[in-house]
């Protein structure tokens, strides 16, 4: 469903993506792991086609994220870090809009947000304006927009950042749902969260791939350590 191969970037003369390759099988749900600045959001937003790739290939559900661009998006739901919501419009007003732009008909559209309003916990404030909303609320909102269209395919970058304890469990709970129906990307820095929603994780450090499997194959390749303890020990971490 998502294949990446030999994915280069540079920003100038640094290279912030170092040969990454890897690929996620359709229905699964993959953690895609790595320390600050080891290149995982510029990874998922040259998927995502918020940014060109240097050199290398990226395909998601068969098509070619850089030569057919507009219809490997169509099969994309992205949610960033750091959603770009519009703080003067209301909750629904901007997931109308954002339908709109997505090609969802009346008829689709109305029973789409109506979904997404109830998957994300959003039905109690749809009138309300986003930008008075809490981060974690926002964050919900960013989740909603990348679920609207039905996507096969959902990259997510850190979509539980800023969210209290009690949103973290709804959220992961709703992750593990949602994997039944979409194949998913998942970007974290709380490895808890991937031992309980995914099926295997990616491990990034310095731009390339430094492990790739289930998370049993690889705690079983390490000595069955913890998931923990082998991020820490392939990211270079230990002793810090």
């Amino acid at each position: 469903m998502i294949v990446v191969e030999n994915l280069v970037k540079y920003y100038g003369e640094y290279q912030a993506v170092r040969g990454v390759s890897f690929q996620v099988p359709k229905g699964q749900v993959v953690g895609f792991l790595g320390p600050n600045g080891a290149g995982k959001s510029t990874t998922m937003r040259i998927l995502a086609g918020y940014l060109t790739a240097t050199s290398g290939q990226a395909r998601i559900d068969g098509k070619d994220v850089f030569w057919d661009p507009i219809e490997a998006r169509r099969r994309i739901g992205y949610m960033p870090e750091n959603c770009p919501l519009y703080p003067e419009m209301r909750v629904d007003e901007y997931l109308k809009f954002r339908a709109g732009l997505k090609g969802l008909g009346w008829s689709a559209r109305r029973k789409r947000i109506d979904y997404v309003l109830q998957r994300c916990w959003l039905k109690d404030v749809r009138r309300q304006l986003v930008g008075t909303l809490s981060k974690g609320y926002r964050q919900r909102v960013g989740l909603a927009d990348a679920l609207l269209a039905d996507p096969p395919v959902l990259i997510l970058d850190e979509p539980t950042a800023g969210l209290d304890p009690t949103q973290i469990r709804e959220t992961r709970k709703l992750i593990r749902e949602l994997g039944q129906e979409h194949t998913m990307l998942l970007s974290t820095h709380i490895l808890s969260e991937v031992e309980m929603a995914c099926d295997s994780a990616i491990i990034i450090y310095q731009g390339a791939v430094v492990a790739n499997g289930t998370l049993a194959d690889l705690r079983q390749r390490h000595g069955n350590r913890s998931l923990e303890e082998v991020f820490i020990h392939l990211t270079g971490q230990e002793g810090i």
